[in-house]
């Protein structure tokens, strides 16, 4: 087993991506403290199939709008666990807006917080502490439009943006002290969040005719990606956006 006896923390594992991921890690052998916003029964249910795997799993609740609630989070899951392997930056939101000018103040800072400033939080303290261990990896899931821009989404594509550059400014930092960093940006992912559009036949047609492989990803591929991340495999692997994306961003631009 590739993560035999890691601890790992993952925020947003009460569905879709982190659940993938915290599932993918706990049958890889790493114990699990899994966060959640507003779904305990989703991270309960996480949870317990982390331990189906034989794997201990402790559920956290924090509301990321409230950058303390990252620092308190941060904190619990370091007074609880000896050490901290792995960090996954997963949980995100969206303005959900037609039109980036009808953003909010208060949306757009939310957004942010949840989206940046959290992420940026988490990984300061989790690295702290990985490199008193001589050792660690933090993975922050992005997203396509780290890259490439989306109408409606100004405070979504900034802060995933963001992350991308404090995750390489991060990887010259930490790199001398032996933690990792990478980011993860995946395209359209058959998730719960995304469930909306793909249950509607026009809205799934559109979004599909634009991904290549012609299709949405799992959220096993997303996990796939981080359990390589998180790996020995990936030893020399630092400060590096991986895109999970059909494509996607291959058709920017193209009729």
């Amino acid at each position: 087993m590739r993560l035999e006896g890691k601890t790992a923390l993952v925020t947003g594992a009460d569905s879709g991506i982190g659940r993938a991921i915290a599932l993918t890690f706990a049958r890889e052998g790493a114990d699990l403290a899994i966060h959640y916003h507003s779904d305990q029964r989703g991270a309960e249910q996480t949870a317990d199939a982390v331990r189906h795997h034989g794997r201990e799993a402790t559920v956290y609740q924090a509301d990321f709008t409230d950058p303390g609630a990252a620092e308190g989070l941060i904190a619990d899951v370091l007074t609880r666990m000896p050490t901290l392997d792995i960090l996954v930056n997963n949980a995100g939101t969206g303005a959900g807006v037609a039109a980036s000018l009808d953003t909010s103040t208060q949306a757009f800072l939310d957004v942010m917080n949840v989206d940046l400033v959290a992420p940026f939080i988490l990984a300061r303290e989790a690295a702290r502490q990985m490199m008193r261990q001589g050792r660690g990896t933090i993975i922050n899931i992005t997203s396509v439009h780290e890259e490439i821009p989306l109408r409606g989404a100004a405070a979504y594509c900034a802060a995933k943006g963001g992350l991308k550059m404090v995750t390489r400014t991060l990887a010259l930092e930490l790199a001398p002290h032996g933690v990792r960093i990478n980011t993860i940006g995946p395209g359209m992912i058959a998730t719960p969040m995304t469930e909306r559009t793909l249950l509607d036949p026009e809205q799934s047609q559109q979004a599909v005719q634009k991904i290549p492989l012609g299709r949405p990803g799992e959220p096993q591929e997303i996990a796939n990606v981080a359990l390589f991340l998180a790996s020995d495999e990936a030893s020399y692997v630092t400060g590096s956006s991986f895109f999970a994306d059909g494509a996607l961003r291959q058709k920017v631009g193209l009729a």
